[in-house]
């Protein structure tokens, strides 16, 4: 469990799935899985380009509705570590639709948002079972961006149940 310092500086959240670690590694690190379930609810993924292996690069969008219309913010980032089925490590920056950082306060984030996080996703085979640990660091964990990823995981879980057979 993170203590209360950890907290403040990233999110953490761990979950137990009722599937095969290989289907949860699938999940991350498969474009098309990952498109169906990541962002909060009623987000969508139109982009996800991701070349798993580490000094790869990774570029998402996730595009949300505002009252002025569609909104996109991308995402750019580089694996840092890969470890098959066990450990997935990236950094993650907003970015424009090229990869091109830009600063999280040019995208209307808080003064002293980073300008890179660090997503690490540790996955442990239960025997046909798979217990997750997903660290943002750099994300409060009291921010609208941990309530993103407690309602991305739960898309997350809803998208397994209905890929499970596969």
């Amino acid at each position: 469990m993170a203590d209360d310092n950890d907290s403040r500086d990233a999110v953490v959240i761990e979950r137990n799935f009722d599937a095969p670690v290989e289907l949860i590694w699938q999940m991350w690190t498969d474009p098309e899985h990952f498109r169906a379930w990541y962002g909060p609810d009623g987000a969508s993924i139109p982009v996800a380009k991701m070349d798993v292996r580490v000094g790869g690069s990774r570029r998402v969008c996730m595009e949300v509705q505002t009252p002025d219309g569609p909104m996109q913010v991308w995402f750019t980032g580089e694996y840092r570590e890969v470890v098959e089925h066990e450990r997935l490590v990236y950094s993650e920056s907003m970015s424009d639709e090229d990869g091109n950082v830009v600063s999280p306060s040019d995208m209307g984030m808080p003064e002293g948002h980073p300008a890179t996080t660090e997503v690490r996703v540790q996955l442990e085979d239960l025997g046909g079972r798979t217990k997750m640990v997903m660290t943002h660091a750099g994300v409060p964990g009291e921010s609208p961006g941990a309530a993103g990823w407690r309602m991305a995981l739960d898309k997350l879980a809803a998208h397994i149940q209905t890929h499970g057979d596969r």
